[in-house]
């Protein structure tokens, strides 16, 4: 399965929910904003949806600073 992230394409061995991706990315579903196919995603979606080939995603973290 080949997904493009932030503009770079990976293959995928096979087929993942959104939650399996971002555990597999070292991700915290609490601190990113997942946006698939220009679709923002809630964190409450990431385990019922399921990616597809050709997928495109962009995610953005949250990052604390002062």
């Amino acid at each position: 399965m080949k997904l493009t992230i932030n503009g770079k394409t990976k293959e995928y061995p096979e087929q993942l929910t959104m939650q399996q991706l971002l555990k597999q990315l070292n991700l915290s579903s609490e601190r990113v904003v997942v946006e698939l196919n220009h679709n923002i995603l809630t964190p409450d979606m990431h385990n019922d949806t399921t990616l597809k080939s050709e997928d495109t995603i962009e995610l953005v973290q949250f990052v604390g600073g002062g």
